[in-house]
């Protein structure tokens, strides 16, 4: 446990699965209440299951972070329900095509940068004045390794790459509102969406670990913890940091 955050209200997007799956359990462990936001009903109703059933608080609420609307209703949920939004882990997105950039459509690109890069902006939008007109807080944006070096396609490297500029630049904004805000940037991750490529592709498994130092994929539940400590106030003085949690990859 990093600390304890009785009282403390969180949002977390992306969480009928894998990586907001994983921070949603942690956090709640920790003693938050979350909303559990997802357009995946069914993995987001499973998730409050499995949270409810570890004696934690937690409510879904389906989200699209593309619609405005149903992001402010996020918002407004949370602090209707719990009183407040003190913490919030804006994680949602997708991977898109592989294909050479020549072969992409215009209809790639629009779908992964709505979702990865718009959908934060947007979440952010809205969370700030809920997190402003409490005591502060946190926000938490799930970037990734392609957002500090080329890894992926263009249009997801484009999108995570955004993710973090957009992190900095909130972070040196509202750093006087009481509000720190940084970036996680995951490697390889056992999620669902990679599971689904290890199926597809059995020997794919060594192509993603072969130039990683610690020779695996992280867990989804490593990068919950480190969510769960840029959430709280044990990381009281880090703000605008896009921190890697790839096993050394990058180095």
């Amino acid at each position: 446990m990093v600390a304890q955050l009785n009282k403390h209200t969180a949002v977390v997007t992306g969480a009928g699965s894998g990586i907001g799956r994983a921070t949603a359990q942690e956090l709640a462990a920790d003693g938050a209440n979350v909303v559990v936001a997802d357009v995946d009903a069914e993995g987001g109703r499973e998730t409050v299951r499995q949270i409810e059933s570890a004696d934690g608080d937690a409510i879904y609420v389906e989200v699209d972070v593309t619609k405005e609307a149903d992001v402010e209703a996020m918002v407004e949920t949370a602090v209707d329900t719990y009183g407040s939004l003190d913490i919030a882990h804006n994680n949602a997105g997708i991977e898109g095509t592989n294909a050479p950039l020549s072969e992409q459509s215009i209809e790639d690109w629009h779908q992964v940068l709505e979702v990865n890069l718009t959908g934060v902006w947007l979440c952010m939008k809205h969370e700030l004045p809920a997190l402003t007109n409490g005591d502060g807080g946190t926000i938490v944006n799930t970037a990734s390794i392609a957002g500090l070096a080329a890894d992926g396609s263009e249009p997801y490297t484009a999108s995570k790459h955004g993710v973090v500029g957009l992190t900095k630049a909130a972070a040196v904004r509202h750093a006087e509102d009481g509000v720190r805000v940084n970036a996680v940037c995951p490697g390889v991750v056992r999620t669902p969406m990679v599971e689904r490529t290890i199926e597809e592709h059995p020997d794919a498994v060594d192509a993603m670990t072969e130039d990683q130092p610690l020779g695996r994929m992280a867990e989804p539940e490593e990068i919950a913890k480190t969510v769960a400590w840029l959430a709280s106030d044990e990381s009281s003085f880090v703000n605008g940091h896009a921190l890697p949690v790839e096993g050394g990859k990058l180095a």
